[in-house]
């Protein structure tokens, strides 16, 4: 029985006993003063006993297969999602966890409120198979904290698809999901500031190259918030422009908002598209997300890598000086510092592109900046989905290298910081995002193994569940990720993005470095795109030798005598790791 009902019972004895008293009044029947009294209890027994009777036997014989979960939050959101399961036939709630001591040793909804240190013997006694967070009010690091607390434990930690939805009773109350690795960070967001995130939006015609992509998608979904006038999604891949064009446009029809949207195939390796769609829709602010990022990837592909990274953004850039556009937006990355794959070195070379562009004397309009920041929580090609499917698969869990870190941020926060950050730009800025501290990835693995209920299998636990494999670095890949290449930075009035003064080149000097890297690219020479990425100011220094797939089979001998320099090279660095 929920409240409702218990409220209808009082109400309908309420509305009996009244009618019993008004009756023996006009009736001029003589009633006695406790008649009204017993009636009214007996009534509440008889009718509400009935029903609290039934659904404890219905209760004790449907729970008997039910699995125990423990409750993470005796508060009113806890006590929604407590009733919720109940109603359930898969989960029973064995006890409430909460950290006031004032509520240890009572009962809610009978329920039993414990400790922390108490869920050691409901685990033990298997009465609890899952720990349910049920804290929609804690800080991110007040959730940090609590997983941090159950991760001794051996028992499974979950949370609500927003737990908001349960409260309202909009949700199933079994489709528990693993915690966000958000909460396993622990890094608070930064509110962003309305005046920078509107400044190159609100009322203005705004393009993102990359439309479908992780980065890019998130940039569309913040950027019509503010209100453009009109959006135009520029993305190579057909399914990904029409998956993101056709959530925009739900987003648009319910919010009742009047945003012309536009959702163009087209790459940015083809300069007159791209010129004609800015000019067309008279854009005035570019986030150029287009590119590729993953680092295997490119080291396989070294011509396309180059052409999208480097001469898609030089044309994209040229476009928008040609179009008139005002702001143009590059979204880097951290593995432009100090590069050793030819992915990074490609993305250090577009920002070299733009800031000669924005000191061009021929550039008399548009101002150019560049924001890195390091790995993205979900997107393509990111581990952490990769160690959930391994966990859900029984493992084993593969990394690269033991000590191997990374920096990470969440989608949303990324996408707002690029577009502040671009209000910021003066000409020729390269931004740095605050990433927090890096993350040493084997702790992240070891974290959602034990998370997730299980144990890690290793040499002192062979009987675990999990077991962590190292395959090695991959071609191009890094140990230790970095966000500067000098210590020449500057705050700026966002706690979270610095300015950082970087080595570049005049246009004079960069322009025919290009037209040499395009003959190159087009005459297919590995040997020389890779000596001008090392004569640029790249900082390029490669880990491994030229690893394009199609140069390899070319060049079976010179394939064979890198593949022995690499694997010398690795147990160098292994050596001295």
């Amino acid at each position: 029985m929920s409240s409702q009902a218990v409220w209808a019972v009082v109400a309908g004895t309420m509305l009996s006993t009244a009618a019993l008293v008004l009756i023996a009044f006009f009736s001029s029947t003589a009633v006695p003063r406790t008649m009204p009294l017993i009636y009214c209890a007996l009534i509440l027994l008889s009718v509400g006993g009935a029903r609290l009777l039934v659904r404890a036997l219905v209760t004790q014989f449907t729970g008997l297969n039910k699995l125990p979960v423990v409750i993470y939050g005796a508060g009113s959101a806890g006590r929604q999602l407590a009733t919720g399961i109940a109603t359930g036939l898969e989960f029973y709630v064995s006890a409430f966890i909460d950290d006031d001591k004032s509520k240890h040793g009572s009962v809610i909804q009978g329920v039993p409120v414990i400790s922390l240190f108490e869920l050691k013997s409901l685990v033990e006694a298997g009465k609890a198979t899952k720990v349910l967070l049920a804290l929609p009010s804690a800080s991110r690091s007040e959730r940090n904290r609590v997983i941090n607390s159950l991760e001794k434990y051996q028992v499974q930690v979950q949370t609500i698809p927003g737990i908001k939805d349960v409260i309202e009773g909009n949700i199933n109350p079994a489709e528990f999901v693993d915690v966000e690795i958000e909460d396993l960070l622990g890094r608070e967001p930064v509110i962003p500031l309305p005046q920078l995130m509107a400044q190159n939006i609100t009322a203005k015609n705004v393009m993102v190259s990359g439309a479908g992509g992780s980065i890019g998608a998130e940039l569309c979904r913040q950027i019509i918030k503010f209100k453009p006038t009109t959006l135009v999604l520029l993305e190579l891949s057909e399914f990904a422009l029409y998956e993101i064009e056709k959530e925009l446009s739900e987003y648009i029809t319910k919010n009742g908002l009047k945003i012309k949207l536009y959702p163009l195939l087209g790459s940015v390796q083809h300069i007159n598209r791209v010129e004609n769609v800015m000019r067309a829709f008279n854009i005035n602010t570019i986030y150029h997300a287009a590119a590729y990022k993953h680092v295997p990837l490119v080291e396989h592909n070294v011509v396309e890598g180059i052409r999208n990274n480097v001469f898609g953004t030089y044309y994209a850039a040229r476009a928008a000086i040609n179009a008139g556009a005002e702001t143009f937006v590059l979204v880097s990355t951290d593995k432009a510092v100090r590069p050793t794959s030819v992915m990074g070195a490609s993305k250090r070379m577009a920002e070299l592109v733009l800031q000669a562009l924005s000191q061009a004397s021929f550039n008399k309009n548009t101002r150019f900046c560049m924001v890195r920041f390091g790995n993205v929580l979900g997107s393509s090609g990111s581990v952490l989905p990769l160690f959930r499917r391994q966990i859900k698969e029984g493992g084993p869990i593969t990394l690269t290298h033991e000590d191997i870190t990374r920096y990470f941020m969440t989608n949303s926060e990324a996408a707002q910081l690029v577009i502040q950050a671009g209000a910021m730009g003066k000409g020729g800025d390269v931004f740095v995002l605050d990433m927090g501290d890096s993350v040493k990835i084997k702790d992240l693995a070891e974290k959602l193994i034990r998370l997730s209920g299980l144990e890690i299998k290793d040499d002192s636990n062979p009987n675990g569940d999990i077991s962590i494999e190292y395959t090695g670095l991959r071609p191009g890949e890094k140990l230790f990720e970095e966000l500067l290449i000098g210590d020449n930075v500057h705050d700026t009035f966002h706690e979270r993005i610095m300015t950082a003064n970087e080595a570049m080149l005049t246009w004079q000097d960069l322009e025919p470095m290009l037209d040499e890297l395009e003959q190159m690219c087009h005459n297919f020479d590995h040997e020389g795109i890779r000596e001008i990425l090392l004569n640029a100011p790249t900082g390029f220094n490669p880990s491994d030798g030229i690893c394009d797939l199609v140069w390899l089979a070319r060049n079976p001998v010179e394939s064979q005598t890198q593949s022995a320099e690499v694997i010398n090279l690795r147990r160098t660095k292994d050596r001295i790791n």
